[in-house]
């Protein structure tokens, strides 16, 4: 059975695989637990189209249902991550909408974000190049960024007479680099390095722009090895907690790690433990 964007083939509930996932828009590559994402325009340096935003949200959703990937890694083709909006087929045409048209669009690359943060699995982002605009914001979205040291962030938006608040960069960024650094991006949509960005925390980690894609596939392998209910509880509890008072998230995180208290996974790691050997995780 093949899965494309946009088909309903997910019902509540479902726990299906999506190693034969194809889309129209990116490479998807799903193999040992990891699914690869590729932005695939690399003569433009991977920029987005309507089509590829619609993809990309309709992926993430779904791998909310799926068994056979436990991590994500999102890169770009190329020597570049992505450089945002295409401006032929996306800029130009926004142009022309009109106000409920323009908050359609809007809207959609917002649920792009909102899929991306809901989804369980842990996401890394391997970025070299160019990592700008909405592509900044996919990267921010991501629970890893793995970075080189001639990777160039910016978030864009005021250079083209937009605000800086675009798919929720003004919650994000903030949270990640801090108030008066996220400012500085936001508001002069600037550049940033590859060693600045891992020095105010925007990257993880800092890698030779050919070991890149494996440091990223690394981490992943690891993550999907590891209790992966648990990991998407924690990716869970961290988005929630946002909005909750000391009180609140005390209580939160008590339901959530009794919850994972009562998982497979955390007797086989007390046994394992107990018999002095190395837990083999199974994610239930």
């Amino acid at each position: 059975m093949r899965y494309r964007s946009g088909e309903p083939h997910n019902l509540p509930g479902t726990r299906t695989k999506l190693a034969d996932y194809q889309a129209r828009e990116f490479l998807f590559e799903a193999s040992n637990k990891i699914a690869t994402v590729t932005l695939n325009r690399p003569d433009r340096k991977n920029p987005l189209t309507f089509e590829a935003y619609t993809e990309l949200r309709d992926l993430f959703r779904s791998l909310a249902h799926v068994v056979d990937v436990k991590a994500i890694v999102l890169t770009g083709a190329g020597d570049n991550f992505c450089s945002g909006g295409d401006v032929h087929e996306i800029i130009g045409p926004l142009t022309k909408l009109d106000v409920p048209g323009l908050l359609a669009f809007t809207r959609l690359t917002g649920d792009l974000v909102k899929a991306m943060r809901a989804c369980p699995q842990p996401i890394i982002s391997a970025i070299d190049g160019v990592c700008a605009g909405a592509g900044a914001i996919l990267a921010l979205a991501s629970d890893f960024r793995f970075g080189t040291t001639r990777s160039r962030t910016a978030f864009l938006f005021t250079r083209v007479g937009l605000a800086g608040c675009d798919m929720g960069a003004c919650t994000l960024l903030p949270r990640l680099i801090g108030q008066g650094r996220a400012a500085d991006l936001l508001y002069s949509g600037r550049f940033l390095d590859g060693e600045e960005a891992e020095r105010w925390g925007f990257y993880n980690r800092l890698c030779a722009p050919e070991t890149l894609l494996s440091d990223a596939r690394k981490l992943a392998h690891d993550l999907a090895a590891g209790p992966t209910f648990a990991h998407a509880m924690t990716k869970r509890m961290l988005q929630q907690e946002w909005n909750m008072g000391v009180d609140e998230a005390i209580e939160a995180e008590a339901q959530a790690q009794a919850l994972c208290m009562a998982t497979n996974d955390f007797h086989r790691a007390y046994h394992a433990f107990a018999a002095k050997h190395v837990p083999v995780f199974e994610g239930d």
